[in-house]
């Protein structure tokens, strides 16, 4: 069977092509075994979420099911934003939250996120025990008939999530702002309209018609082309994207510029040191960030972290370092004075509070980081060999390293969820850039492409 847990944001069995009910059926048993028992002295329950696409309620079930027989309750949210279910995890009092959703990926994956009672991403202590039940066979059926769990439906999540998010931003007042959604027909397709809609803003909602098979296709934080051109074509004030699952957010200003997450927490960083509120005067990213990210942020006088790639490594650091932002260029924003993962809905409405702070538009709050030319190539890979074993690749990489100096970097790794190898340069110019990231793709495709 493999690993189960990823590495690149899903946390869970990632991507399964497709997921089989078996492995679902063991991994609810699982975390169900794992959470039962002296944590929870009284009867324990799950909340299961999932988000839009086709085999979610298939896995929901099929899960649930597992839960049951490891003698816990289920309490299913339907669909709902990742972070939501993460905040309905701790607010109900559950012993753990699970996500069936595989986030940016295209409808056929589907993935399982687990989140502890907390609303945390699990450690990898607790992801070893149920990666061991599951691979070993361990996770037989032992509640007798009495104790089997029961399954029930919750009434209104979308609500609770929804007054969370307004009391974590202060209800703010937007009802100057005209909003351009991009909901990727995904979880967020009902709550982030009526959100921005509840705060008085003027919101145009962009691809909230989920059919299960939609989601994330031309649409959402990776593909915001159609968002693009609705801002400019309905004089917008800002663009929001999600993605499939609502963890990631990526912003479009009033010109059509696409702003990466880099910006948006370089924009952030700026508006919460000016009110007082970035504890320690650190950030947290990844080694993917932009070069351009820690020199805005030194001329902030703002430290800079950084993480492995993967948003629970940056929730790992923030604890660490006692910083109350976080996140990765591809949009995971953490804002840890509010909530405990993710939350592309709670960082657009800091976005926003940050515009009005200042009373500026997005393309001028922008200019706080100046963005290196950085180009990604994701090449399909037959096997996941050590890269360092690899001569051709290594080679590759040291002639660009050589030629880039200090003036760009290079990293190529694999993805944590997909048979892909991702290679990311950055260079003084786009033409350069380019060149040093194609010679590398090259020599991946041909050694293990």
């Amino acid at each position: 069977m493999g690993k189960l847990f990823g590495t690149d944001g899903i946390r869970g069995v990632a991507n399964r092509y497709p997921m089989d009910i078996e492995t679902a059926l063991s991994v609810g048993s699982a975390v169900g075994g794992l959470f039962n028992g002296h944590q929870h002295p009284t009867r324990a329950h799950i909340v299961i979420g999932q988000d839009t696409r086709l085999s979610g309620d298939m896995i929901a079930q099929a899960v649930a099911a597992g839960v049951c027989s490891a003698g816990v309750d289920v309490s299913l949210l339907g669909v709902l934003p990742t972070p939501g279910i993460a905040h309905m995890t701790s607010a109900t009092d559950a012993a753990a939250g699970i996500v069936i959703s595989a986030s940016h990926n295209p409808y056929e994956d589907n993935g399982i996120k687990v989140f502890d009672d907390q609303g945390f991403k699990l450690s990898d202590e607790a992801e070893t025990q149920i990666e061991r039940r599951v691979l070993n066979g361990e996770t037989a059926v032992k509640a007798c008939s009495e104790n089997i769990g029961r399954v029930r439906n919750t009434s209104e999540p979308a609500g609770f999530y929804l007054d969370f998010l307004k009391s974590a931003v202060n209800h703010p007042d937007l009802n100057d702002m005209s909003i351009v959604l991009d909901c990727a027909n995904g979880a967020t397709y009902k709550v982030a309209p009526a959100l921005f809609q509840q705060l008085g803003a003027h919101v145009i909602p962009l691809f909230c018609a989920p059919n299960g098979m939609n989601i994330n296709t031309g649409c959402g934080s990776q593909h915001p082309e159609v968002l693009v051109q609705t801002v400019l074509d309905q004089n917008a004030d800002i663009g929001l994207a999600f993605d499939g699952d609502g963890d990631r957010l990526i912003a479009v200003d009033e010109k059509g510029k696409v702003l990466s997450g880099d910006q948006i927490l370089a924009i952030c960083a700026k508006d919460m040191k000016a009110k007082g509120i970035l504890k320690n005067d650190v950030v947290v990213s990844t080694v993917m960030s932009n070069m351009g990210l820690k020199l805005a942020l030194k001329q902030m006088d703002i430290r800079m972290e950084t993480a492995q790639v993967g948003d629970r490594y940056v929730m790992e650091l923030m604890r660490a370092q006692g910083a109350v932002l976080g996140g990765e260029d591809s949009g995971h924003m953490i804002f840890l004075d509010a909530h405990t993962t993710g939350d592309g809905l709670l960082a657009g409405l800091r976005l926003l509070q940050a515009m009005q702070s200042v009373d500026r538009p997005l393309s001028e709050l922008a200019r706080v980081m100046t963005v290196y030319p950085q180009e990604l190539i994701n090449v399909d890979v037959t096997s996941k060999p050590e890269l360092e074993s690899v001569p051709g690749i290594v080679s590759a990489i040291q002639r660009a390293e050589a030629d880039l100096g200090d003036q760009g970097r290079v990293l190529v790794r694999y993805s944590g969820t997909q048979k892909k190898c991702r290679v990311m340069v950055e260079g003084p110019t786009k033409k350069i850039t380019h060149l040093h990231c194609r010679q590398i793709a090259d020599a991946v495709a041909r050694a293990i492409g």
